[in-house]
């Protein structure tokens, strides 16, 4: 009987992509990888039944990468997703996983986008191809697609094409591959049309079912939070205050990430240390025990490090990165509401991650809640109510003789009265966490899109005309146009725009100005005064798998003729900068960041 499979490095992954799976912040391969990626990579037949959220698409996606003969230009994997969205959400994966692969070109081919545009790609060459059954038979029909050299076909959501009437769409489209391709067909369900498509087309298939618990611990309550970027640590900042929380886990991906969330944490004046796989036993042995008897309040750790963590009066579970998969979430949740007790499970959610979220409440059969960062009036009141509480607690424990002394002793000498004392030694005890917090913007949530059908629109039904939105209600500023290269043709909404903007820029919704989407570009009107090192950040930030390439067009509009002031009142400007802040030296992107920004709403 052949071992278990508990780290990547056991499976005959290249160099490049177990660089990649490091630095993502995969440590263990889930169940489906691990049964998956030894049959792909032995060139066989996979029929795999496995939910959404389990890990699949590294599954396929990472042995397929290993087989690629990069120095061929042309599709040598084609995979048919049913959505759009899934086939966007798939090439990415795959543009991720490949980082490290030289030269390696990935093409996602759905309906609604300009065709010329993927005529173009296809041109080029490509190595992977992510498509929409109805898209991909127009590329066939138009023989623009080319699959001489296919080495592999992979049906993602099989059950899912079968429910949008596409199944006899994948029937032909198998039926146009070399007959030497290998299959891999994934289904979270198993009907008897599937298995019939897989008798037809699959030679010998590897059977893999993977089990996925759905239950979770009655006694937690879930919740979500909307917080990407650096919002994320202000609001987990602010998730800290308000909760009554006793002890608190916070999962991260990567080790790195253990240790400089701790960091920031604990020079924030929380008790908190780092858990994660590289610690010595010793060390990881005496956190927990601190963590246990209440030497430590709050802990952040991986995945792998928090296997069998089992502290009873963990009241809190953060997710501050989601989770990979379901397996992985509900592992992380089942370490509080422990004994008996309560349990509450808080999860930050960036706008590209909803579709995660909504697999993990279909997985667990469980809502997760919305719930709102905490205001600065909502944390001032929790610290007022804390504040009341130990003035009680006090008064019925302590024994206050010599104080009431002191006081009446003080009120006589310098003729001041009791509530004047009791006043100035409040002043004395809140002056490092003021109980009168001064109001100022709350982190802003992050900017979610709207959503879309699911099913699949194959036909090109989208204008070419520049899309003109309303003026935004934006500060009174002068402002500069700038041209993006990112447009229709990519996919690109104003959500992605303004999201990306305001949360690589440091700069607030407020101050972005009209957005009009082109065929192949977008301009947007912007606050004079962005700082160089912005503008160059912003240059490589990406839309869609895009990099902005930003570049000034000049003064935009309302900003040649400057608003007339009504008399009496003046005309708001912003000083130094135009509403743009220097980007603090803990975001997860800009200069010196490890990986390049992938902003996708």
């Amino acid at each position: 009987m052949s071992s278990p499979i508990e780290r990547f490095e056991q499976l005959a992954l290249s160099a490049p992509l177990l660089e990649t799976l490091k630095e993502i912040g995969y440590e263990a391969p889930s169940p489906i990888q691990a049964a998956i990626i030894p049959h792909l990579l032995d060139g066989h037949d996979v029929l795999g039944q496995a939910q959404t959220g389990t890990g699949k698409t590294a599954a396929f996606a990472l042995p397929l990468l290993e087989r690629l003969n990069l120095s061929e230009r042309q599709p040598q994997v084609l995979v048919l997703t049913p959505t759009r969205e899934l086939a966007i959400q798939v090439a990415e994966a795959f543009q991720s996983y490949a980082r490290h692969l030289a030269g390696f070109h990935v093409l996602p081919i759905y309906g609604g986008q300009s065709i010329s545009l993927q005529l173009r790609h296809l041109r080029r060459g490509v190595h992977v191809v992510v498509g929409t059954p109805g898209r991909i038979m127009d590329h066939l029909r138009r023989e623009s697609l080319d699959l001489d050299q296919l080495r592999c076909v992979v049906l993602d959501e099989a059950d899912e094409m079968l429910r949008m009437g596409f199944i006899e769409d994948v029937d032909w489209i198998l039926e146009h591959t070399p007959p030497g391709r290998q299959v891999a067909l994934f289904s979270a369900t198993m009907p008897e049309v599937i298995r019939r498509v897989a008798h037809r087309h699959l030679r010998d298939p590897q059977e893999i079912k993977i089990q996925t618990r759905t239950a979770t611990v009655a006694a937690v309550q879930q919740r979500y939070c909307q917080a990407s970027g650096s919002h994320k640590l202000d609001v987990l900042t602010r998730v800290l205050e308000v909760e009554d929380v006793d002890a608190v886990l916070v999962f991260v991906r990567t080790k790195v990430a253990t240790t400089e969330l701790a960091e920031r944490l604990e020079a924030r004046g929380h008790a908190c240390a780092a858990l994660h796989g590289d610690m010595t036993q010793a060390l990881r042995e005496r956190t927990i025990e601190q963590f246990r008897n209440g030497g430590l309040d709050i802990v952040v750790a991986t995945d792998v490090a928090a296997r069998g963590l089992d502290v009873p009066r963990i009241s809190h579970v953060i997710n501050y990165d989601i989770p990979h998969d379901t397996e992985a979430y509900i592992h992380r949740i089942g370490r509080t509401g422990r004994a008996g007790r309560g349990g509450q499970a808080i999860l930050f959610v960036a706008p590209r991650e909803m579709r995660m979220l909504r697999t993990i409440e279909r997985a667990t059969r469980q809502p997760i809640t919305p719930m709102q960062p905490p205001s600065q009036a909502a944390i001032a009141g929790h610290r007022l109510n804390r504040f009341k509480q130990q003035i009680r607690e006090t008064l019925a424990a302590q024994e206050l003789d010599f104080f009431h002394e002191l006081v009446s002793r003080f009120e006589q000498e310098e003729e001041i009265s009791v509530q004047d004392i009791a006043a100035a030694l409040t002043y004395l005890m809140q002056r490092d966490r003021p109980l009168q917090v001064r109001e100022t913007a709350s982190p802003r949530p992050a900017d979610v899109p709207r959503s879309r059908p699911e099913a699949e629109e194959d036909a090109d039904s989208r204008s070419t005309r520049p899309r003109r939105e309303r003026p935004r209600e934006d500060a009174d500023v002068d402002k500069i146009r700038y041209r993006l290269e990112v447009g229709h043709q990519h996919g690109a909404t104003p959500q992605n725009i303004v999201g990306a903007i305001a949360n690589e820029a440091g700069i607030e919704s407020r101050y972005i100005g009209r957005i009009e989407i082109h065929d192949d570009y977008s301009t947007v009107d912007l606050p004079d005064g962005m700082p160089e090192e912005i503008f160059q950040h912003l240059k490589r930030v990406r839309v869609r798998q895009i990099p902005l390439n930003i570049s000034r067009l000049g003064p935009s509009g309302p900003a040649r003729e400057r608003k007339r002031a009504v008399p009496g009142q003046a005309v708001g400007r912003v000083k130094s900068g135009g509403g743009f802040k220097r980007r603090p030296a803990d975001r997860e992107f800009g200069p010196g960041r490890r990986h390049r920004p992938e902003v996708e709403s």
